[in-house]
């Protein structure tokens, strides 16, 4: 193998090799930062490449996809980035998965619409690298000047000359090129994209829909065993006793025994393990198991406790302030209109359709495990530091995901598996949960109670905005994902403004839930402002746009309201609002919400019958995530799974606490959206801006809640004012 390589020092780094049996491979790493800094070059000995292009002898191109695939198309929206700079034709891309690795560096993960924006960029850059390494060696080659050449379908064409060398023909005279700064690399023009922008199936469909083993759930091997892994119902229970001999002499029962487990909800938790000749056996097994649980203090909340808590917080002064403009009180006292109204949405679990699972096998002193997990690296430090076991004896395979929203930032089933198999060693151990352990066991996205009061002037203005937020936490701590940021809209758009917060302890583990801290958060301060909207006698798009357009404090806005008021302006134009009559029992809502850098604005038509039945007619979107949309069929999908997401989460999903328990169980109680619940259309839009690319996993899902309440108070005078609507009275059929 010859390498060649030019040293510089930056963070990011680009090697050219060739490899065994022909072909080029161009490797660089990407640092763990977001900001999109250039790519640039290290010498071999100190090179470490996270993500690898390999160009064959045949003009195939195969990208390595680094990052984890939960279905938002990152596996295919990257590669389409890379391959359009480097300019060859998609139909000879091919992209492979790879496996958690040191050489990746950092940002081996799937969450928070982050692909986009840390990535767009670089991946540009080392496209772009690869096809003026190309045009170099046919510059050479031919013995012209570079800059008479141009590429077009992955080959290099000299057309004074007529004459045109594939990729796969520049092979090895590439690879004794130096490889090129790309910070310097000149990058395409964008109206000379012929990948980006194009809709593009993704790269797993057809594997998918011919059920080929791609996720976790699927994995196989030989002389694996399966397990079930019973927890403590009470969230941090531990074992006290167990009938261990008796599950032992259960058909198919190799191995049951306890875990001590830690304290942490996020680790290892203690707990009964079966292990069986297969999964079906382990479950049968679990049913004959009797187990005697401490508890533990956990034992004594509940939802009821908690809204009995908050209300009386509520009437106490905040624990604390975090925001704090003009003088709020002197401002309601001189309001032409003041109201009051008190929100809450409760707990919600996640719920993917591919339960938690994982595969580990320990042998001679490693772990190699199979995970479908959005934060693999993170797991694999839990699992070392639990199991006592260095990170470089682990080895970590990425699993297609079946869904994730955020519960797979967590890794208390990889940990679990990893700890049985440490039990076994020698055999693969897989470890699936059930419908109920997922859950009942879940991070769920915490609830919230907000307790407002707002004054608008006697021209509508609104002047004055106080929210008093009772969460989880302690001290100035929230529990995770419990928080509320002093710039949430509308923070520095209203002249007399606060937020003070209240918390109390909770026992019941939290997390990131699809738009952390936003799917929530949207509900209750778009709720309000309509409520403001209408005791002004404004029309509620016209309010917001009036709020949009006077921002009062300017320090450190990342927000940009005149984005906002772009996406406003077209959804309303698109839904036709205020030039539609609709009929009695129909009404329509609009709402807002900037989240994970997307700008998004949504209108919702709902009817609802005399006899209470909500029907959805219509949802429009607008939505500004910059100046490219790369993958438009993937891109409207992921706008049109995240208003569904919201609507189901309004509709009917609540996580209740009992005993420190979770009431629900299954479907039957956290219902997930049907097909016939779900709108006719969703239509949607994109404002192309002079911004970067952003992500989309999760902007989309905010607005839709505020939206749908909004359009069923303009049907029947009902203001939502807590979550789900199920409990006011409404039905969907």
């Amino acid at each position: 193998m010859t390498t060649t390589s030019k040293h510089v020092t930056r963070r990011q780094f680009l090697r050219v090799t060739t490899i065994a049996g022909g072909g080029l491979l161009i490797g660089f790493r990407l640092s763990s930062a977001t900001d999109g800094d250039d790519v640039a070059l290290l010498p071999l000995a100190d090179f470490s490449p996270n993500a690898f292009i390999r160009i064959s002898a045949d003009n195939i191109v195969t990208i390595i996809a680094k990052n984890p695939e939960i279905g938002q198309g990152v596996k295919t929206m990257l590669p389409m980035i890379i391959a359009d700079e480097l300019d060859v034709e998609w139909k000879n891309v091919r992209v492979e998965q790879g496996d958690l690795d040191a050489k990746y560096g950092q940002g081996q993960s799937a969450g928070g619409s982050n692909a986009t924006p840390s990535s767009w960029m670089p991946m540009r850059q080392v496209g772009a690298a690869g096809r003026a390494m190309m045009v170099e060696a046919a510059a050479q080659t031919w013995g012209v000047a570079a800059s008479e050449l141009a590429t077009e379908a992955g080959a290099v064409v000299h057309r004074a000359s007529n004459r045109r060398l594939n990729y796969g023909q520049l092979l090895d005279k590439a690879a004794t090129l130096t490889a090129p700064d790309v910070a310097s690399v000149k990058l395409k023009d964008p109206k000379d994209f012929r990948i980006i922008g194009k809709s593009t199936k993704g790269v797993d469909v057809p594997r998918i829909v011919r059920g080929v083993p791609m996720y976790g759930i699927d994995f196989t091997m030989p002389g694996m065993l399966c397990a079930t892994f019973e927890k403590c119902p009470v969230f941090g229970g531990k074992v006290t006793s167990a009938n261990l001999d008796e599950v032992k002499a259960l058909p198919g029962v190799r191995h049951a025994f306890a875990v001590e487990g830690g304290t942490a909800l996020t680790g290892l938790l203690g707990g009964v393990a079966i292990i069986a000749d297969n999964w079906w056996l382990a479950k049968n097994a679990r049913t004959k198991l009797k187990v005697v649980w401490n508890e533990g203090p956990t034992a004594s909340q509940s939802s009821v406790l908690f809204a009995q808590q908050a209300q009386a917080l509520s009437k106490q002064p905040a624990q604390r302030s975090l925001r704090k403009d003009g003088d709020v009180a002197a401002a309601l006292s001189g309001a032409a209109k003041m109201i009051q109204a008190e929100y809450f949405y409760p707990f919600i679990s996640h719920a993917p359709l591919e339960p938690q699972n994982c595969t580990a096998l320990f042998k001679d002193g490693k772990l190699e495990v199979w995970a479908p997990s959005q934060t693999p690296q993170s797991g694999r430090q839990l699992v070392a530091r639990t199991l006592n076991i260095a990170e470089t004896d682990i080895t970590i395979h990425l699993m297609r995901i079946g869904g994730g929203f955020g519960r797979r930032l967590s890794n208390d089933y990889m940990v679990e598996a990893a700890w049985l198999a440490k039990e076994v060693p020698g055999v693969p151990i897989k470890l699936l949960w059930t419908r109920e352990d997922d859950i009942q066991h879940d991070f769920y996205r915490p609830a919230g109670f907000h307790f407002f009061s707002g004054g608008v002037d006697a021209a509508g203005k609104l002047v004055a905005w106080r929210d008093h937020f009772v969460s989880f936490g302690e001290g100035e701590r929230f529990a995770s994902s419990a928080n509320v940021s002093a710039t949430e809209f509308p923070s520095r758009f209203v002249p007399n403004f606060a937020i003070d917060v209240s918390v109390m302890p909770l026992g019941v583990p939290t997390g990131a839930l699809r738009a952390p801290g936003s799917n929530g958060l949207a509900f209750v301060m778009q709720g309000f402002i309509d409520e403001l909207a209408h005791a002004a006698g404004k029309d509620p798009v016209q309010f917001r746009l009036d709020l949009l357009s006077s921002p009062q404090v300017g320090e450190g806005m990342s927000f940009d309201p005149n984005r906002m008021k772009g996406v406003l302006q077209l959804v309303a134009e698109k839904a036709g609002w205020g030039k539609t009559t609709l009929p009695k029992g129909t009404g329509r809502g609009v709402a807002f919400h900037y989240s994970h850098r997307g700008y998004f604005a949504e209108v919702v038509q709902a009817t609802v019958s005399r006899a209470g039945v909500l029907k959805i007619d219509k949802v429009w979107v607008a939505g500004d995530i910059g100046s490219q949309v790369i993958n438009p069929i993937n891109a409207e999908s992921n706008v049109q799974g995240g208003v569904l997401d919201g609507i189901a989460e309004a509709l009917g999903q609540e996580i209740t606490i009992d005993k420190g328990r979770t009431v629900q169980s299954n479907f039957h109680n956290f219902p997930l959206l049907r097909i016939s619940q779900t709108p006719p259309a969703i239509e949607v839009h994109f404002l192309r801006t002079d911004n970067p690319p952003t992500g989309l996993g999760e902007p989309s899902l905010p607005p839709a809640i505020p939206a749908l309440c909004g359009a069923i108070f303009q049907a029947t005078g009902k203001r939502i004012r807590s979550l789900p609507i199920s409990k006011h009275d409404l039905k969907w059929t």
